[in-house]
């Protein structure tokens, strides 16, 4: 039976009508409040200065990457803006205020060198303004404040990258498409461009007979220092394209390979597509960005680093990240060649060395079919220090903080621990052994809590719960560490 209004009201049935008055006024409500109310918020303030940034960078952007204008979505020709929302709410204005979202649009970013922009290494401005450059100061990061707002552009014909392992021998020359160096280091078979790929036939200044060779010559001369169960972590100084980090993954090394943005250029994007680690960096008049003791050992390959330098710094920089034991190879011409200049570039590290206490345990003098190279060991406990003749360079305060970001270069010796040092375990047994650096039992106790919840966060969540193929993930950066579980 049909029910109309007129009905209802004769029947007196004034509950029903009260009750269905509400509801509708109810459904009302939800609908004005939902059509008013703000999106989802999907950005965060990004106009918050870099945390890391210290206020000396505080410089205008380069005048050729500028703020875009806000606008809405857009696609034309090369250029792209994203927009967050089409209200024109500030990042600023809507800092305190969770619910708002932040209206950050993004524009490709422009000018000829846009495809390889680095904001904090290419603030030309603040470059200009420098009063020295004879430390490297322009090689180090000078962070634009305000961050640019800008998407780096990829290189024109850009593809998917070859796959890994293939990727460390040959990657696409679109991708990385600077063919400076096929040239600048021809004689040197750093790289050669074949068609349409970039090969790596492992060639390198110090390497005349290829990287394999060089490695095993290493370990001829010193075969106490074990690649892949010894000496696990190795840092690369002045890598060129890395092809011995490359070469050393297959000893099961891990390597830290790094060379400042210069006129070798794309040597670190050229290492990082072929997927082998790798960063921007330069040994200047700041720290490089490691804790103390970080590692089983360091290289250089004529890497143009003036270790006597600014009284010594540089080569107490490496000291400081160099673990106790641990090893240092410098393979360059003043250990193999007898003129007066570079003898007396030897003569000066043989005497730097002597007082921070490395001692020599290999040296080749080189031949014409070969390369020369001297190994150096660190002393695993500061009696070595205290028993010098000369207490030059001093050691350090034992208040000194253990940090690494924007910090200057120590003219002073970081202490050593005491006798009770132990080396680590070799690999892979080490991957579970305490760090020396937690003396705490509440610290010891949270880095076991962290290996086990990375542990199994890995392997039910990122291997079993993420529809990612890993087998074609190789690069990957983890922004929040901690102990690396």
């Amino acid at each position: 039976m049909a029910i109309s209004v007129p009905s209802i009201l004769k029947e007196r049935k004034y509950p029903f009508v009260f009750a269905f008055f509400l509801l509708l006024i109810f459904v009302t409500f939800l609908l004005i409040s939902n059509s008013q109310s703000p999106p989802i918020p999907i950005a965060t303030n990004l106009d918050q200065p870099d945390p890391f940034s210290p206020i000396s960078n505080a410089t205008a952007t380069s005048s050729e990457f500028t703020n875009p204008p806000h606008s809405g979505i857009s696609l034309s020709g090369d250029s792209a803006v994203f927009s967050t929302s089409g209200n024109a709410t500030t990042a600023a204005e809507s800092a305190d205020d969770d619910s708002q979202v932040v209206d950050v649009e993004w524009e490709l970013c422009k000018g000829s060198g846009a495809v390889d922009y680095i904001p904090c290494l290419d603030n030309w401005s603040a470059i200009k303004a420098l009063p020295s450059r004879k430390r490297m100061e322009h090689r180090e990061r000078h962070c634009p404040d305000p961050a640019p707002r800008c998407l780096v552009p990829l290189p024109q014909g850009y593809k998917a990258p070859v796959p890994w392992p293939k990727s460390k021998d040959m990657i696409w020359y679109s991708n990385v498409p600077h063919p400076k160096l096929v040239e600048y280091k021809k004689d040197q078979r750093w790289v050669v461009k074949s068609g349409d790929y970039f090969i790596f036939p492992g060639g390198g200044t110090q390497f005349k007979n290829g990287v394999k060779s060089y490695i095993e010559s290493i370990k001829k001369m010193l075969p106490a220092i074990e690649f892949g169960k010894k000496t696990r972590v190795v840092l690369d100084v002045g890598c060129g394209v890395a092809s011995f980090g490359g070469a050393l993954l297959d000893l099961n090394v891990m390597t830290m390979s790094f060379a400042p943005k210069d006129e070798h250029e794309a040597q670190i994007q050229f290492a990082l597509e072929r997927g082998i680690p790798a960063t921007l960096s330069v040994i200047g008049t700041q720290r490089l960005t490691f804790p103390d003791n970080s590692y089983d050992m360091i290289h250089c390959a004529r890497c143009r680093v003036h270790w006597d330098g600014d009284g010594g710094k540089p080569l107490m920089e490496l000291n400081r990240i160099l673990r106790p034991g641990g090893y240092f190879i410098w393979s360059a011409t003043p250990v193999y060649k007898k003129d007066e200049k570079h003898q007396n570039v030897w003569k000066s590290m043989v005497a730097l060395t002597k007082s921070i206490c490395w001692s020599e345990v290999a040296k080749k003098s080189g031949d014409p079919n070969d390369i020369g190279l001297v190994i150096y060991q660190k002393p695993i406990s500061s009696s070595f220090y205290k028993n010098r003749e000369e207490n030059k360079p001093p050691l350090c305060d034992s208040s000194r903080p253990n940090n690494s970001w924007y910090v200057p270069l120590d003219s002073c010796l970081v202490p050593l621990p005491g006798n009770s040092y132990k080396l680590p375990s070799s690999w892979p047994q080490r991957l579970n052994d305490e760090p020396p650096s937690l003396s705490e039992s509440d610290a010891i106790e949270t880095y076991k809590e962290d290996t086990r919840h990375w542990s199994a966060l890995v392997s039910e969540v990122y291997v079993g719960g993420i529809n990612i193929n890993w087998s074609g993930v190789r690069n990957v950066m983890d922004m929040n560490a901690h102990y690396g579980g």
